[in-house]
C-alpha cells in the first residue's frame, strides 16, 4: 500500500502557525510529479494581502488520495488566528477541521477530537490533515523565531535547521537559490523541505518537497530541478543517517557469548532449556547448554534467563531510509520489501551492507505494474509481455527472489509472465489484477496473495468490477460480514490453497482502518499509542474511511472480525500464513501477531509465523529463521514470555544483527518514544589480563562497555 511515502502527501502531520508580512495577493502552483514523470497531483495557494491564504490540494496515486480545500489567516503580529480545512482523506474519510485563536485562548475541533488551551506567546497549531502550504507558513515563522523553534498546539516544539543551499534553473532559464531545511519535533523522523532563500521584505517560504524514489512537489516551471535537489537532499540525509547508525549500532568484535538464554525453537514452537550462544563475525558458531566451559569470549551479554528469539520477519514492508530504527527497536531484523523505487532500494541495500544505515536485512520483491489511470508509480510499469520479461530479467539478475504483480497488470499476459518468472527461479505473488478473481490468479501460477481483502474479493467481484479504486476496500467492508465460511465455495477455495501450499500475507493490522470510527484509536495502535510522542499518538485516532452512522460502523466491524476469522480458518486448514505490516514499521508487526492470536493461533505459533515462515517464504532458511550454529546471528532478547502472552513481544531489550548489538532504549530516546523495558543486558568486554589468569576463560572480572566506548569513530 506504500503508506510511508503516501502519508507524507495525504495526511501531513507537520503544520503550524507562523507569520507572513502583509503583501500583495499572489498565487503559487505546485505540481506533484511521480518518479516516472507522471503528474499525480497539485497544490494551488492564493495568498491575499489581508493575511488570508486559500489552498486547493489534490493528490491521487494507486487509485486513491486526498482532496482538500483549506484556508487560514495570519494576524498582523505574524500568528495564525484561524484555520479550516474540508475534504476527504486518502481512503475517503471526511476531513472537517478548524482552529481559532483569540488572544490567549486557542480552540480546535476535527472529526476525531476537540480541545482548547490557554496560550501565552507564539504558538502554532498542528492540523491532522493539511496541505503543504501550512509547512510554508512554518518555514517562514521558524526562520524568524528565536533559536528557530516554535511551540506547537496541542503540544510539542518544532525546530528548523538549514542544511544546504543550491542555485537552480527553471525551464525558461530563470535562476534562483533555494535552501534545504530539516524540521524536527513532529513525527518519528525529520521532515525535509526546499525553501526559497528569502530576502529583505520577502521571507523564505516553501519551494518544494522531494521524496526520493517516489515523487516531488515543486513550483510549476521548476520540475527540471528535481534530480539536482534530490541528489543534494540525499547527501544531507546520508550524513544524518550515518551519524545515527554510528551512534546506535555497537560493533561486537571478536567472539561474543550470549549466556543463559532460553532459546525459542521456531521449528517446534517451544522454548528450550537455558543455553549459551556464541557469535563471531555476525554468525552463530555454537549453541551449548548454559554454563558450558568457555574458551575466551571477547564480549559477554548475560541474557539473564530471557527468551531469545530468532530475528523477526516483516513480510510486507516498503522500506525507506528512516524506517530502520523502528524495525530494529522492535526486533525486526529482516524485511521483505514489497514494492519500491528500484534505484532507491538498491542504494539502501548498499548503504546497509556498508554499515552506514541503521536498517534490517532486506529481501526485495520486484514490483510489476501495468499502465492505467490507477497505476502505482514504482518498480516497472509495463505494456506488453516483452516489457514484462525484461523487467523480470532485471530483477533476477539482481538477486530478487520474488516478483509482486499489481492491480493494473495486463491480465492477458499474466500466465506467461508468471511462467517466465518461475523459469528465472522467482516466486510470484501480488494483488489480483483488475478483472480477475483470486482463483484465476492462482490458476495462472501465483505462489502467494497479498492482503486479506484481495483474498476475499474472490467471492465479490465480477469481470467488470473495478478494484483499482476504493472498491477494493469498500466491497469487503460492506460484504464480508455476511459471508458463510462453512459453505462449499469457501471450503473448496481454502482446500485448494492448502493443497498447493499457497502462502497468504494477510496484513490484518493494515486493514483495521476499515472499522475505525473517527476519534477512536485504531486497534493495532492501541497497544503502543501511550509510548509514542503526543503528535504521533494523536494521529492514531483519525479515521481512514467514510463511515456514516452506527449501522455502517457495526457492519464494517463485523466484516473486519470475519476477515480475522478467515485467516484463522486458513491457518488451521494448513494454508501457510506469513506476517506483514504494510504500516508503521516494527510496532505493527507485533500488532499483526496479536491479531493472529485473535484468529486462533497460540502465541508460540504466531512467533513461528514471524520467524520460521518468514525465512521459508523468502528462501532464506539456510541462514535465518532459527537459532543454530552456522546461521546468521539475528537474535532478539525479550523480557517476559511472548510464547504465553504475545503482548510481551513488545518488551525487546536488545537486538543482535549483522555483528552489532542494538539497544531499543537508545532508539526510543532518540525518537521521543517512551521505552517498553527498564533495563537492557549490556555487552561487557573481558579484560585481557583477567582472561590470561583464567586460561582464556571469561569467568573473571568483566568491565562494562559504556555507550561511548562502543561507538564507532
Amino acid at each position: 500500500m506504500k503508506r510511508s511515502s503516501m502519508k507524507r502527501f495525504a495526511v501531513l502531520p507537520l503544520a503550524l502557525a507562523a507569520a507572513f508580512a502583509a503583501q500583495a495577493a499572489t498565487i503559487t502552483k505546485y505540481l506533484i510529479i511521480a518518479e516516472n514523470g507522471k503528474q499525480i497531483g497539485e497544490q494551488v495557494a492564493e495568498r491575499q494581502d489581508d493575511g488570508l491564504t486559500k489552498v486547493r490540494f489534490i493528490y491521487k496515486n494507486n487509485g486513491r488520495g486526498p482532496e482538500l480545500t483549506e484556508q487560514f489567516r495570519m494576524g498582523a503580529d505574524g500568528l495564525m488566528t484561524e484555520y479550516s480545512v474540508k475534504g476527504n482523506s486518502t481512503f475517503g474519510a471526511v476531513v472537517d477541521e478548524r482552529f481559532e485563536r483569540k488572544g490567549g485562548q486557542a480552540e480546535w475541533k476535527s472529526t476525531s477530537e476537540q480541545g482548547k488551551k490557554a496560550v501565552s506567546g507564539p504558538a502554532g497549531y498542528l492540523p491532522l490533515n493539511s496541505s503543504f502550504e501550512i509547512v510554508s507558513a512554518y518555514i517562514t515563522a521558524l526562520d524568524a523565531a528565536p533559536e528557530h523553534k516554535l511551540a506547537l498546539l496541542p503540544s510539542g516544539t518544532l525546530s528548523q535547521t538549514v542544511l544546504d543551499t543550491l542555485e537552480i534553473s527553471s525551464a525558461a532559464g530563470a535562476k534562483q537559490t533555494v535552501q534545504l531545511v530539516a524540521q524536527t519535533g513532529v513525527g518519528l523522523s525529520p521532515a525535509f523541505y526546499w525553501a526559497t532563500s528569502g530576502t529583505a521584505g520577502k521571507p523564505p517560504r516553501l519551494f518544494g518537497v522531494i521524496i526520493p524514489g517516489f515523487a516531488s512537489m515543486l513550483e510549476e516551471g521548476w520540475q527540471g530541478a528535481a534530480p539536482a535537489l534530490a541528489a543534494r537532499q540525499k547527501q544531507a540525509e546520508s550524513k544524518m543517517l550515518e551519524s545515527l547508525a554510528a551512534k546506535l549500532q555497537h560493533p561486537l568484535t571478536g567472539v561474543t557469548l550470549v549466556r543463559n538464554a532460553r532459546v525459542f525453537d521456531s521449528d517446534k514452537a517451544t522454548v528450550g532449556a537455558p543455553s549459551d550462544i556464541y557469535v563471531l563475525r555476525g554468525r552463530i558458531t555454537a549453541v551449548l547448554p548454559a554454563g558450558s566451559p568457555s574458551r575466551g569470549a571477547d564480549n559477554t551479554i548475560d541474557a539473564g534467563g530471557r527468551i531469545v528469539l530468532p530475528g523477526l520477519f516483516d513480510m510486507h514492508g516498503h522500506v525507506d531510509r528512516w524506517s530502520g530504527a523502528l524495525n530494529m527497536s522492535t526486533g525486526v531484523t529482516s524485511v521483505r520489501d514489497m514494492g519500491n523505487d528500484n534505484k532507491q532500494l538498491q542504494a539502501m541495500l548498499d548503504e546497509t551492507a556498508a554499515g552506514k544505515l541503521l536498517a534490517p536485512q532486506v529481501v526485495p520483491a520486484g514490483f510489476l505494474e501495468g499502465e492505467s489511470p490507477f497505476s502505482a508509480n514504482n518498480g516497472f510499469i509495463i505494456k506488453d509481455l516483452q516489457g514484462a520479461k525484461d523487467a523480470v530479467d532485471w530483477y533476477a539478475q539482481r538477486g530478487y527472489p520474488q516478483l509482486k504483480i499489481y492491480n493494473s497488470f495486463p491480465k492477458a499476459i499474466l500466465k506467461d509472465t508468471v511462467a517466465y518468472a518461475h523459469s528465472r527461479g522467482m516466486r510470484v505473488s501480488g494483488h489480483i489484477p483488475a478483472g480477475l478473481r483470486a482463483q484465476e490468479a492462482l490458476d495462472a501460477g501465483y505462489d502467494e496473495i497479498q492482503h486479506i481483502n484481495q483474498v476475499l474479493l474472490n467471492f465479490l467481484v465480477k469481470p467488470d468490477t473495478e478494484t483499482r479504486n476504493l472498491n477494493r476496500f469498500l466491497l469487503p467492508a460492506e460484504k464480508v460480514g455476511d459471508m458463510d465460511f462453512n459453505s462449499k465455495p469457501f471450503k473448496d477455495f481454502v482446500a485448494g490453497l492448502a493443497k498447493k501450499q499457497i502462502s497468504i500475507d494477510p496484513t490484518m493490522s493494515a486493514f483495521a482502518f476499515i472499522q475505525q470510527k473517527d476519534g477512536d484509536v485504531n486497534l493495532p495502535y492501541a497497544a503502543f499509542a501511550a509510548n509514542m510522542p503526543p503528535d504521533v499518538a494523536r494521529s492514531f485516532a483519525v479515521g481512514g474511511m467514510k463511515i456514516e452512522g452506527d449501522a455502517t460502523l457495526k457492519r464494517y466491524q463485523k466484516s473486519y472480525a470475519k476477515m480475522v476469522e478467515f485467516v484463522g480458518i486458513m491457518y488451521k486448514a494448513g494454508v501457510p500464513i506469513v506476517a506483514g505490516t504494510d504500516d508503521i514499521p516494527g510496532f505493527t508487526l507485533h500488532s499483526e501477531l496479536a491479531l493472529l492470536v485473535k484468529a486462533g493461533l497460540t502465541p508460540a505459533q504466531a512467533l513461528q509465523v514471524a520467524t520460521r515462515n518468514g525465512a521459508r517464504y523468502t528462501r532464506t532458511s539456510n541462514d535465518r529463521g532459527s537459532i543454530a550454529a552456522g546461521k546468521l546471528a539475528d537474535l532478539v532478547l525479550v523480557d517476559g514470555d511472548p510464547t504465553k502472552d504475545i503482548a510481551d513481544l513488545r518488551k525487546v531489550s536488545a537486538v543482535i544483527t549483522r555483528g552489532y548489538v542494538i539497544y531499543p532504549q537508545e532508539i526510543d530516546a532518540a525518537l521521543g518514544i517512551a521505552p517498553f523495558v527498564k533495563d537492557a543486558p549490556q555487552a561487557a568486554r573481558t579484560s585481557p589480563a583477567v582472561a590470561d589468569m583464567n586460561g582464556g576463560g571469561n569467568d573473571g572480572a568483566l568491565r562494562r562497555i559504556d555507550a561511548t566506548a562502543r561507538q564507532r569513530d
